[in-house]
């Protein structure tokens, strides 16, 4: 996998948590963790298993994943045909941006 592709694949479920109102971040050394996990829907798990266990007491682990990776294929689509990410700019700290906005 290329180093592009890892760091659209990463700013898209960022973006997805973005949408889905999730307060997460996933820097490089933790999708870099993440990625030697063989798929996309193991990967999503093993974070809710070790880093969001409580959201697991009232979601089901499927559903999550499921949300998590339709959100992620939709904003994996709109980061695709930005030329400021192909460019090297930056990516968007999704959490920083919400919260800000609100006050938080």
């Amino acid at each position: 996998m290329s180093h592009e592709h890892t760091d659209l694949d990463r700013a898209a479920f960022n973006a997805a948590f973005y949408e889905l109102g999730l307060r997460w971040h996933w820097g490089d050394e933790t999708y870099d963790a993440l990625c030697a996990l063989p798929g996309e829907r193991e990967r999503v798990q093993h974070y809710l298993q070790t880093q969001q266990a409580h959201l697991l007491r009232a979601y089901d682990a499927d559903f999550l994943a499921d949300a998590i990776l339709e959100a992620k294929a939709r904003c994996r689509r709109s980061l695709a045909h930005c030329h400021d990410l192909h460019a090297g700019v930056g990516w968007t700290r999704w959490t920083d941006a919400r919260w800000g906005e609100v006050g938080i």
